[in-house]
């Protein structure tokens, strides 16, 4: 059988979003605040602390410095489904949903795409979220 090979940093990336929820059930904001940062400067291009600080941000009351860490998350990386999760779930006067610590909180009670394709006059397809 094939061993895949996981980078140290992404195995440490995904060990930090897990023992940063686990902080947070136990309300340990300032041990987690402190944890966040020093990821954050251990992996500057990573999105994950930012997303990290966000959520804490966002649990602490603090929600204008917590959305410009979920914008500075998916300006590192647009891939990163968490951070426009959690963008879009407080960018709203309603925020509805838990918040989005990785991956695996996004995909909780989806069903179907959040996207679709729709074609305008010219047959050019656009990307455009679902209703």
């Amino acid at each position: 059988m094939e061993q895949i090979n996981i980078p140290e940093s992404e195995q440490e990336l995904t060990s930090l979003c897990s023992t940063v929820r686990k902080l947070l059930e136990q309300n340990k904001y300032q041990e987690c605040k402190l944890i966040i940062q020093n990821a954050m400067g251990r992996y500057p291009h990573a999105p994950e602390p930012h997303n990290l600080m966000g959520v804490l941000l966002e649990m602490e009351g603090d929600h204008l410095t917590a959305m410009k860490h979920f914008r500075a998350a998916w300006a590192l990386d647009p891939s990163y489904i968490p951070a426009r999760y959690n963008l879009n779930r407080f960018g709203t006067f309603f925020s509805k949903g838990k918040c989005a610590f990785d991956e695996t909180d996004c995909l909780q009670g989806k069903k179907g795409d959040l996207y679709k394709v729709k074609h305008d006059a010219a047959g050019i397809g656009h990307v455009v979220r679902r209703d």
